[in-house]
Order: structure tokens, then C-alpha cells, then sequence
């Protein structure tokens, strides 16, 4: 499971458990941390895609059956053991619903809440315009592309670790776009409550779509910052604040 998954805190006793998925281009260093700042009731799982970190060596991801199956497959034991909450991030937002469709298709699983942030409802006009988006295999020109979509990053000088990262971007963002999420056909394919989170000064998202994939409660919060308001101190104490609250409140 260490490959796939960091948990740089393991908390045998923990009453549930937080399922991150970082956003494109992402690892696992900064939602793998909560871990140490979450209390003892709550124990984070990070999810590693190949391509990076220790699963460098490894081919990107081709697909987003190949990740579903990979996740669902090392993870399935710990989330049939305890109750356990999905927070995504931007691109990282359609690997989690992915992965919860499945889960709760093939396994009757459910998470106890979806914490979304920062990125377009699956069933939105804004989700098909970014599935049909074409990305550039230009690095400067995919950054700007990046730019229009909503991400603004903040690359390395080092201009071998600046490639690696805008790759490693591009390959995330492909694999995003393979997410498809026909309602009609499932009808209100949740019952937990879903939380949308954004940053003040990022773009505007297509989001009122959260409301239809689930018959639980739907909230939306604006905290300060950019397309990455998360790794700011302040934001990121009203996210943990807030979805300690609410996976307590859950009954947890």
C-alpha cells in the first residue's frame, strides 16, 4: 500500500479516515502532512499516482480505469473497515469521483462526505468545455493553458525539475479529461453531503451541478486566496477546521 498511498501519521485507533487527492502535476508532500495536523480521530491517506515521487521509474497512468482499479484495489480493505471522507483538488477532483463512483457501483461503499475544491461540477457546461479543451505539448504554451483553466504555478528555477513538473502536469490533466460523468444515466449517484471549497481570487467554477449528484446537503465556502488558497497557513486551518466539524458531525 506505501506505494500508492502516504500516511505519514498512522493512527491505528483513528474513528475514520480523509482519502486525499492532490491536483495536477501534484504529489503527495503537502495533503500527506494534514496527516500530523489533524487530531487523532482522523487519519490521512494520500494518494500517489505513478510518475512521481517514489513511483518516479513508473509510466504515467494511461487511463482512468487503470487508477480506479489501482486505488480501489490497494484501499478497499481500509474502507470497508471505517467510515472515511474524499478531499480533491482541482484535476485531482475527477480521480476522486472516479474512484467513488466505482466504489459505491461495484461495492455499495460510499464516503461519508466529498470535499471538492476547486474545479468545475462533473456535470457542468464548464466540466464538458474542460474535457474538450486541447492541451499543448509546448510547455509554455500548456502553462498558459493552465493559466485560462485556473491554476497558476510556481515552478522551479531549476529548469530540468521545471520540465519534469509541467510533464507530469500535462499527463495528470490528460488522465483528467478521460473522466466521464453521464447523470442521466445513474441517476443522483450520492447520498453523502458534498462540501465545495474555492479561493477568492481564483476563476470562477461551474459548481451548482454539486447539487445534483447527490440527495445529501450541499455547501459552498470562499476562502482567501488563489487557485492554490490551500498551502496558505490561514486557509489551510479553516479547511482542517471545517472538515474535522463536519466528518464529527457525521456521526463519526
Amino acid at each position: 500500500m506505501e506505494k500508492v498511498v502516504a500516511c505519514v501519521q498512522k493512527k491505528p485507533n483513528a474513528l475514520c479516515r480523509l482519502i486525499c487527492f492532490p491536483w495536477a502535476g501534484g504529489g503527495t508532500s503537502q495533503l500527506a502532512r494534514w496527516g500530523r495536523v489533524f487530531n487523532n480521530s482522523i487519519e490521512v491517506f494520500c494518494i500517489r499516482l505513478p510518475g512521481r515521487e517514489s513511483r518516479v521509474e513508473e509510466p504515467f497512468a494511461k487511463d482512468m480505469t487503470s487508477v480506479v482499479n489501482e486505488v480501489t484495489s490497494v484501499l478497499l480493505k481500509e474502507l470497508k473497515e471505517k467510515p472515511f471522507a474524499f478531499f480533491a483538488h482541482s484535476f485531482g477532483t475527477y480521480m476522486s469521483l472516479a474512484v467513488a463512483l466505482h466504489l459505491k457501483e461495484k461495492y455499495r461503499l460510499e464516503p461519508v462526505h466529498l470535499f471538492m475544491s476547486s474545479a468545475h461540477a462533473p456535470n457542468s457546461g464548464g466540466h464538458l468545455a474542460l474535457k474538450s479543451m486541447t492541451l499543448p505539448d509546448e510547455d509554455n504554451e500548456f502553462l498558459a493553458c493552465m493559466e485560462i483553466v485556473g491554476g497558476s504555478y510556481q515552478l522551479p528555477r531549476d529548469a530540468d525539475a521545471r520540465k519534469n513538473i509541467v510533464r507530469t502536469s500535462r499527463e495528470d490533466a490528460r488522465l483528467s479529461q478521460a473522466f466521464s460523468f453521464e447523470k442521466e444515466k445513474m441517476n443522483t449517484p450520492f447520498s453523502c453531503d458534498v462540501t465545495y471549497f474555492c479561493g477568492s481570487d481564483d476563476k470562477i467554477y461551474d459548481i451548482q451541478g454539486w447539487r445534483e449528484i447527490t440527495s445529501g446537503d450541499t455547501s459552498f465556502y470562499e476562502l482567501p486566496g488563489d487557485h492554490f488558497y490551500l498551502l496558505k497557513p490561514s486557509s489551510e486551518s479553516l479547511l482542517i477546521k471545517h472538515i474535522t466539524r463536519c466528518m464529527e458531525n457525521a456521526g463519526l
